[in-house]
C-alpha cells in the first residue's frame, strides 16, 4: 500500500472538515462521515492538530475546524503531518559497499518516491473537493483490469 491507514483517515478526516466552510465538526460526527473509527480517529485529529492543520475549538458547538483554507494546504502536508515519507539517503541494507551511494534498484525506488512526494506537494486540498458530500469522495472507484491482468487473476 502506498500510505498507512493513518494516512488514509488523516485525508478523510481533511476532506471532511474542508467541505465544513469553516464550521466546526466534532470527533463523533467526522468519524460517523469518514467511517473512521472514533478511538482511531482522535488519535489522527491530535497528529493533525500538533502538526498545526486542525484546530480544535472548545465549549459547545466545539470540535476541530482546518486552520488553513483547503486551497493553502496540500496532500502532502496532511501526509508529512502524519506519516512524513521517507526518502533513501543509504543502502538500506547497511552494505557498507555503498556507502552513500545508492545500488539501482534503490535509486529506482528512491526516485518513484521523489515523484509520488511532488505530486503530492502539488495536489492541493482544494483539489479534492467537488460537489456533493465529503463521503462521496471515499465511494469506490470502478476499476477495469487489462485483459492479461483478469487471466493472471483468474490462475491465481
Amino acid at each position: 500500500m502506498l500510505w498507512s491507514r493513518t494516512t488514509e483517515y488523516a485525508l478523510r478526516a481533511v476532506v471532511c472538515l474542508a467541505e465544513q466552510d469553516d464550521q466546526s465538526l466534532t470527533t463523533a460526527e467526522i468519524a460517523k462521515t469518514t467511517r473512521v473509527p472514533h478511538e482511531y480517529l482522535s488519535k489522527v485529529l491530535r497528529m493533525l492538530a500538533h502538526a498545526g492543520l486542525v484546530r480544535p475549538r472548545r465549549g459547545l458547538g466545539g470540535g476541530f475546524v482546518l486552520v488553513r483554507s483547503p486551497s493553502n494546504m496540500t496532500i502532502l502536508d496532511v501526509v508529512g503531518a502524519v506519516d512524513p515519507m521517507r526518502r533513501i539517503e543509504e543502502c538500506p541494507l547497511g552494505r557498507a559497499a555503498h556507502g552513500q551511494q545508492l545500488c539501482e534498484l534503490h535509486s529506482r525506488v528512491d526516485e518513484a518516491i521523489a515523484m509520488v512526494e511532488q505530486l503530492f506537494a502539488s495536489a492541493r486540498l482544494s483539489d479534492l473537493l467537488g460537489p456533493g458530500d465529503a463521503a462521496a469522495l471515499c465511494r469506490p472507484v470502478p476499476v477495469r483490469l487489462h485483459k492479461a491482468a483478469r487471466r493472471g487473476q483468474r490462475s491465481s
